[in-house]
């Protein structure tokens, strides 16, 4: 059963009949929020490009920030002076932070690890620091967000079976290490994460030690990190049923609008990924007619909207509690940029404004958090598949040399 006490605490809503892909809702201590959902990712406590009110016009309702680089400046400490993490960036919705190991493991040529912990030089100034679940734990506790992941390994997926059972082992002992030092249970839920690359028994091994644990949610952690995306079903085929129903399900560094879909009929229920205002920032576009590289000499002269079939604010009670005595905002596809064409934005990337950078981010976010909408629609409605189908149409995915992301 749900414990409503949680800190954080999943609610069942719909099961989709033919996949049985999951609606829900996710209580935390800064509100309710829907599932599926995707987290735009605010890495040094902002969304690159995207203020806390854009966010919030645009749909936002968890996002995610990064533990490391937090700790590394401004530190977590000074963060825990100020109010925490929320009152910092001036945002009153949850946040979920990861627990810094992947961009410490990241860092192959200055780490060292042991049982205890990882010993390694910061990427600012090259000073030794130590990370061990404790001290994620501190870090986060500090940062008071209201989702927290346990330290463990990041690895890349094809790594020997030895090895990656020895990591995954050491993972779990983490886990618990990371749930008896938490100290703030009641307003902070830790989740952990399921390891195991490909292989069927050492997931299962992961998930099973995991839910003995009893914690408030899981992510599945080791996947999108170069594998098929036929690789990446299979393992979330015979590791999401492992899973608690009654907990959420997240799967981390996700957001290619095929994958996210998939994820949702495997049983997830939360993705987060830097894809959108990265590739955003270079000139690509996530749209409702598939991938488009603004920079590209074809739209100098191409006067249409950016994505005229994409809806921006239309139900968001944020934009209605804003705007809505205002006949303008009243249209059902609002947006701040309907009214600049594709051969704009072109000008902006080629005259280096930051401002194109900032208007395709936000526009890549809305793209995806607008297709966490409609998916959520779908599977109350029961056709999910035909919603499948639609999106890889209009995306091109079932085209021969499809571009994707």
């Amino acid at each position: 059963m749900t414990d409503k006490k949680a800190a954080v605490w999943y609610e069942h809503l719909h099961t989709e009949k033919h996949t049985g892909a999951r609606r829900g809702r996710l209580h935390t201590p800064h509100g309710t929020y829907e599932t599926p959902m995707f987290m735009p990712v605010g890495t040094q406590g902002a969304v690159k490009g995207v203020n806390t009110r854009t966010l919030k016009e645009i749909g936002s309702q968890f996002i995610l920030a990064n533990t490391y680089h937090l700790w590394v400046r401004p530190g977590d400490e000074l963060i825990a002076q100020a109010g925490g993490l929320h009152k910092y960036m001036g945002w009153d919705q949850a946040i979920l932070t990861d627990s810094g190991g992947f961009q410490v493991f990241s860092l192959s040529d200055a780490r060292k690890l042991k049982e205890e912990g990882v010993t390694f030089q910061n990427h600012v100034n090259g000073d030794k620091m130590f990370l061990s679940p404790e001290v994620a734990m501190r870090i986060q506790n500090n940062l008071g967000s209201d989702v927290m992941m346990q330290l463990d390994e990041a690895i890349p997926y094809f790594e020997t079976y030895d090895y990656i059972k020895d990591s995954m082992q050491r993972s779990l002992r983490w886990a618990d290490r990371a749930q008896k030092y938490h100290q703030k249970t009641d307003t902070q839920a830790l989740f952990g994460i399921v390891q195991g690359a490909g292989f069927r028994d050492l997931r299962t091994e992961s998930a099973t030690e995991l839910v003995k644990m009893d914690l408030p949610g899981y992510a599945v952690g080791g996947l999108s990190v170069g594998e098929s995306k036929k690789e990446m079903n299979r393992v979330l085929d015979f590791t999401v049923p492992l899973l608690p129903e009654d907990k959420p399900r997240y799967l981390m560094g996700v957001a290619a609008p095929d994958s996210l879909i998939d994820g949702v009929i495997r049983g997830i229920d939360m993705f987060d990924c830097v894809l959108p205002t990265r590739i955003g920032r270079k000139g690509t576009l996530m749209t409702s007619k598939g991938r488009v590289v603004i920079k590209n000499s074809r739209y100098k002269a191409d006067f249409s909207p950016i994505d005229p079939d994409l809806t921006y604010y239309s139900d968001n009670p944020i934009r209605k509690n804003q705007f809505g005595n205002l006949a303008q905002y009243d249209l059902p596809n609002y947006s701040p940029y309907q009214n600049l064409s594709r051969s704009y934005l072109h000008h902006l990337f080629n005259a280096n404004e930051r401002l194109g950078a900032q208007i395709a981010s936000e526009h890549n976010l809305r793209y995806l958090l607008h297709l966490m909408e409609e998916m959520r629609t779908a599977i109350e409605e029961d056709r999910l598949l035909e919603f499948r189908e639609r999106i890889l149409e209009e995306y091109g995915y079932n085209k021969k040399n499809a571009r994707l992301f």
